[in-house]
């Protein structure tokens, strides 16, 4: 029996049964033009060698993990350009395991090959997933990013497989679109370190190096690495020339920064990612005050340092602030810390929001960024929680839009009340006008999703969700509802993929704030999803204990057992307390949810329903 070690490429088409029973010559045709075109010549460009072909997927080894993934990942690229204007395009799932194999004539077996073909039903729709072994092997040695999303049971294996995703290094979308042949200088803002001994001064140092990287996208000679990718080093200790290769740059900033009362310390440093060398380094120790001089003397510094050319547009873009007030930018911060770590299911933290907010529009009324974040703080008080009086926020988002019509991020929270308000014509030309504007903003494509999925367009919300998963490190709430979508579409697999990432995203958030109840509920729903039911009642009732009146979580928790555990019973007792409360944003929720599905034909649930709407009807006419 001869045995070797090998890396092999497990891909399988999505949704292939699908696929052909809605069209069985055309998606034939479809995968025969890619395999022809595509899939077969990149196998042997790179190396590889089909041993084992299924009617939707295929078996390849190769000699070089390296070869693997680079092929994979060519695979997935030149597919998804190829079906870019096909209504039912062909996408692969890609596994890759580095393993022991039985090798018998021309065909091979054993643990190496069967890990493989299960995380191959792991990866991301049009993605690529690798075990440990194989991203321990290639990192540093290619330009891509890994997403760790830990480890998993999967079938017929006894122990669990710990799996990362892999995509290529991304560069902020203005500079792709500008990219030239000729151009070869590079960055990667990685995010500067919070050296204030305060755990809640990190919103400030991640907000440093968030406008860096904003103000050096704005340089055309240079090539930025988009911020989801750097912030996937956050919090890691890591090797500067690593980081060059892997994401394939020719340099890379680090820094740190120290506030302290009305004093800043920053610290930043330029290395050339092939040499190790500093090739310009400063420190500033100046007055809080003078914190945004300091960001544009580091970007032209930056700029400087590389030779390169700064166009008097792009000079004035960089010095061009949303505020020039220091308390002002800094209350900004603060709220928008409160939304990315995805809190908004609890009032305190909403009303923390629309306080801060509040507080920086009165310190500088100019600050169309502080207003168009007060709207969409006031938004979920009033469509989330019931609180009467105001406008929702429209007149918040309006007063944003008028001080700066090209902010995507005001036109699509102005989308959203438009839409609960029952506006929905006006609703959509506001999400389109976002979407024109900035379609790779985070807030955008989140509040995109949510106008899809209220209109049961779910292939267009999991789009906008799976874009917001990616723009977002710390976000379980788009992998959260993405989950729910594909269980609606029926894919499971990639409900599954998408519930491991909320979880493992999940995870991080509870080891800092134990009494995160929006957190909580998605790690719930997450674990059902999953099968671990035990754990998701033991966190259900915990949850429950901290936050009970929380109507955020107890919709969420509603929905994981209705649709998980069909658990009508369950389901419509973790309702009955929010009926009296319920607004009409989660009456409408309700009514297109797929997770309720399963109590629809209920006469309780029918019931439950009615009277809110008769209790609504009656408040708005009064």
């Amino acid at each position: 029996m001869k045995r070797k070690l090998t890396a092999i490429m497990s891909a399988d088409v999505v949704a292939y049964s699908s696929l052909m029973e809605q069209d069985e010559a055309g998606t034939l045709e479809r995968l025969k033009i890619n395999r022809l075109r595509i899939f077969d010549p990149q196998v042997a460009i790179h190396g590889g060698r089909q041993f084992k072909l299924m009617g939707d997927g295929a078996l390849v080894e190769f000699s070089s993990v390296i070869a693997a993934v680079n092929c994979a990942l060519a695979i997935q690229d030149a597919t998804e350009k190829a079906g870019a204007d096909d209504a039912k395009p062909i996408r692969y799932r890609i596994g890759i395991n580095l393993g022991d194999v039985i090798v018998e004539g021309d065909d091979i077996y054993g643990d190496g090959v069967n890990v493989a073909a299960r995380i191959q039903t792991l990866a991301p729709e049009g993605g690529v997933a690798l075990s440990k072994m194989v991203r321990d092997n290639v990192e540093g040695k290619m330009a891509c990013v890994f997403e760790d999303v830990g480890e998993h049971k999967v079938k017929n294996i006894d122990r669990p497989v710990h799996v990362f995703y892999a995509r290529p290094a991304e560069r902020s979308e203005p500079q792709v679109r500008r990219a030239e042949a000729g151009r070869k200088v590079s960055i990667c803002v990685l995010p500067f370190a919070n050296m204030s001994g305060d755990a809640e001064q990190e919103y400030f140092s991640d907000g440093i190096s968030e406008d860096i990287i904003t103000d050096l996208t704005k340089v055309s000679t240079l090539s930025v690495i988009a911020r989801n990718s750097a912030f996937a080093f956050k919090g890691k200790n890591v090797d500067v020339l690593q980081v060059a290769r892997q994401l394939n740059v020719s340099h890379v900033l680090e820094g740190s920064v120290r506030k302290s009362g009305g004093r800043v310390r920053i610290t930043a440093q330029l290395i050339d990612g092939a040499r190790n060398d500093h090739i310009w380094a400063e420190r500033y120790d100046r007055d809080l005050n003078d914190i945004f001089a300091i960001q544009d003397e580091i970007s032209q510094a930056i700029v400087k340092a590389l030779r390169l050319k700064l166009l008097p547009e792009e000079q004035k873009a960089i010095e061009r602030r949303g505020t020039a007030d220091v308390e002002a930018y800094n209350l900004f911060l603060m709220a928008r810390q409160n939304f990315v770590t995805g809190n908004f299911g609890d009032i305190r933290s909403l009303e923390t929001i629309v306080r801060l907010c509040s507080r920086a529009t009165e310190i500088d009324p100019g600050y169309a960024g502080a207003w168009a974040m007060l709207a969409r703080g006031q938004m979920y008080i009033r469509y989330n929680f019931a609180r009467k009086g105001g406008d929702g926020g429209l007149g918040a988002a309006e007063r944003a839009l008028a001080l700066d019509p090209t902010l995507s991020e005001a036109h699509a929270v102005k989308a959203r009340i438009l839409y609960e308000d029952g506006r929905a014509e006006e609703a959509a030309a506001e999400i389109s006008a976002a979407l024109r504007l900035n379609p790779e903003s985070w807030e955008v494509n989140q509040q995109a999703g949510i106008l899809s999925f209220r209109q049961n367009r779910l292939a267009d919300a999991a789009r906008h969700w799976e874009k917001s998963t990616g723009l977002m490190e710390t976000d379980f709430v788009s992998p959260g509802v993405l989950s729910t979508c594909y269980t609606a579409l029926g894919d499971p697999q990639a409900a599954q993929r998408t519930a491991l990432i909320a979880l493992a995203r999940v995870e991080k958030v509870i080891a800092q704030d134990h009494n995160n109840g929006n957190a909580m509920s998605f790690g719930v729903t997450s674990l059902m999803t999953l099968g671990e039911v035990e754990r998701a009642r033991e966190w259900m009732n915990r949850a429950l204990l901290v936050d009970p009146d929380n109507i955020n979580m107890r919709y969420n928790f509603a929905c994981a057992l209705a649709a998980q555990l069909k658990d009508v019973e369950a389901a419509l007792d973790m309702l009955g307390p929010t009926w009296e409360r319920m607004t009409r944003g989660f009456l409408n929720l309700a009514k297109v949810d797929p997770d309720m599905d399963s109590l629809r034909g209920d006469t309780r649930f029918q019931a439950m329903l009615a009277r809110v709407e008769a209790r609504l009807d009656a408040e708005e006419r009064q």
